[in-house]
């Protein structure tokens, strides 16, 4: 099982920090809309399910971050002769920091839709039995202290089909 989670993950990963992923969209938001993002590299995308709070304390952090990770595995048996055929619960989390309040709401909105218009961009065969049929689910959280002062966080959590044996 913790195999599929890894496999899942290092797909997502692979798609969200290549050439048409975050960086190239956030990039394209930021330059045809009247919204000021500050540019993501591939070593803000990091494949770790960890608390805000605790990566601030362990690391360096550069904010805009990107978190990616598995939630959930849950193996359904659909086919019959597979050893997995189920699903796997992905999350990305966006966390944003800046030292005023005004505009991070929209900002993070932003980072969010570039997120999104690259896993719309990527529905079907991620290959090695992953596949993405598409919708995902969204889930803004409060302003709170952290990062540079605030701290904001957007989640996407979308589910991937895995067949494998």
């Amino acid at each position: 099982m913790p195999a599929i989670a890894t496999m899942s993950t290092n797909k997502l990963m692979a798609i969200l920090t290549g050439s048409e992923g975050v960086p190239a969209a956030v990039t394209a938001i930021s330059q045809a809309g009247d919204v000021s993002l500050a540019a993501v590299s591939t070593e803000q995308i990091i494949a770790q399910n960890v608390a805000s709070d605790l990566a601030e304390r362990s690391t360096i952090s550069n904010y805009p971050l990107v978190y990616v990770y598995c939630g959930k595995v849950v193996n359904q048996l659909r086919e019959k002769f597979r050893t997995f055929s189920g699903e796997a619960e992905m999350v990305i989390e966006f966390r944003i920091s800046q030292d005023q309040l005004d505009g991070m709401q929209p900002n993070l909105q932003a980072y969010v839709d570039a997120v999104t218009e690259v896993l719309d961009d990527n529905r079907g065969d991620w290959g090695d039995g992953v596949f993405y049929a598409g919708g995902y689910e969204l889930t803004f959280g409060g302003i709170k202290h952290g990062g540079r002062n605030f701290l904001q966080v957007g989640k996407i959590s979308l589910v991937v089909q895995v067949s494998t044996n």
